[in-house]
Order: structure tokens, then C-alpha cells, then sequence
């Protein structure tokens, strides 16, 4: 009897866990936003970043064309890329497009949200509300959580499919 009432125990801890993973996900049309997430910025910056991931499961190219925020007047899509050598950093003009059956992932070193004149500072553990504005999906809102200052992705950056082979947990 125990081992049944242990076994039930475990299939609704699961399917509680799946259920928010799933919640995290924002639908809007062919669209599938995720893993939206920013990094706790020390007292005083003025500058924060945003990262998401966008998939679009249609047969259409949307294009994310700005964001929107209470926590800052001005938020802007930007890309870093390595030159020579050199880490660059500038905006994308016109939007970044997302095409049919692919998804983009804005991330640490690569496109992410700008977010500028931050108001005050991101404290680890708020949720921070943003406006997605795409061309043909129309306003979206998401929530990014804030991770700790040296985070690497949601869920303070343990990616389990990094792990070296033979490492056990």
C-alpha cells in the first residue's frame, strides 16, 4: 500500500512540475514565447538585459519590432557579436524576423533585450512584465523572472544537458 501511495505521490509531483513548465510558455497566434528571464543588477546601474525564447510553429515569418516596459522608457533589441577579436554590441534595425518552423533564442552573448534608464534596480526573484511587439502577432505580454546577477539561464543557470559525460547528480 505504501509503495502505491509513494508511486501516486510521485505522478502528481510530476505532472505539477510539467503543468509549470508549461505555464511559463506565452502563445500568441503561431508564436511560442519561453524561458523569459534577466539577471538582479547591482544597486545604481542603469542598464539591464532580457532574454527569451521565441518559436514560431506557423508557415508565416513574424518580426519582433519592440518592447515595452513600466521599468524602463526605452528598451531595445541588440545583438553581440565577436570582431576580430572584439566584442561588439549595436542595435537591430528593423526588427528581428522569425521564420516559419525555427525558433530565436535571445541569450546571454547574442540578441537580448536592451533595457535602458532602468527606474530602479532587478532584484533576484522579481518578474519583471514586458511587452512583446510583433508585426503580424500583435502586442504580446510576457514576464521575465529575475536570476541572481551571474546567472546563465532560467532557473539560476544549471543546465542539465551541459553536463560533462559521467557526471552523475
Amino acid at each position: 500500500m505504501r509503495k502505491i501511495i509513494a508511486t501516486a505521490f510521485g505522478l502528481v509531483l510530476i505532472a505539477g512540475l510539467a503543468a509549470t513548465a508549461r505555464a511559463d510558455e506565452v502563445k500568441a497566434g503561431d508564436l511560442v514565447i519561453s524561458q523569459a528571464w534577466s539577471r538582479a543588477t547591482p544597486n545604481g546601474a542603469k542598464i539591464g538585459a532580457g532574454y527569451l525564447t521565441i518559436e514560431n510553429k506557423g508557415t508565416t515569418a513574424d518580426k519582433l519590432i519592440g518592447v515595452t516596459g513600466d521599468v524602463s522608457p526605452k528598451i531595445e533589441l541588440h545583438e553581440m557579436s565577436m570582431s576580430n577579436g572584439v566584442m561588439k554590441m549595436r542595435p537591430v534595425d528593423g526588427g528581428l524576423s522569425i521564420d516559419p518552423g525555427k525558433t530565436v533564442k535571445l541569450a546571454p552573448n547574442g540578441y537580448h533585450l536592451m533595457i535602458m534608464d532602468l527606474k530602479g534596480p532587478l532584484k533576484q526573484g522579481d518578474k519583471l512584465p514586458l511587452t512583446l511587439q510583433f508585426e503580424k502577432a500583435g502586442k504580446v505580454a510576457v514576464t521575465l523572472d529575475v536570476q541572481g546577477v551571474g546567472a546563465q539561464g532560467p532557473g539560476g543557470g544549471h543546465d542539465m544537458m551541459k553536463m560533462s559525460p559521467g557526471m552523475k547528480m
